[in-house]
């Protein structure tokens, strides 16, 4: 079992910045493909950044070159930096584990965006 806990969101203006950080705990972290996913009011949720368990990332077209995915395996974190914040951005964020067949989500955190 794995516990996924976020931090870091907030309200921001357009071209701002935000760093979000999801804490796990319970397993072992390393082992886990990473991932952040986001909802939007509306809208099915859609994934945006993956570090793989190997250290390789994607990035959806949506915000590749603006956001940039990273882990601590040592901290058992992973973090998403947020650039050049759009309105579009706005949603509520999610991090997932993936492992085999367990898949694990955190609760989210809002994200804002304002013009």
């Amino acid at each position: 079992q794995v516990q996924l806990v976020e931090s870091g969101g907030g309200s921001v203006q357009a071209g701002g910045s935000l760093r979000l950080s999801c804490a796990a705990s319970g397993a072992t972290f390393s082992i886990y493909d990473m991932n952040w996913y986001r909802q939007a009011p509306g809208k099915q949720r859609e994934l945006i950044a993956t570090t793989a368990r190997g250290g390789s990332t994607n990035y959806a077209e949506s915000v590749k070159g603006r956001f940039t995915i990273s882990r601590d395996n040592a901290k058992n974190t992973v973090f998403l930096q947020m650039a050049s914040l759009k309105v579009e951005d706005t949603a509520v964020y999610y991090c997932h584990a993936h492992f085999l067949s367990r898949d694990y989500w955190g609760q989210g955190t809002q994200v804002t965006v304002s013009s």
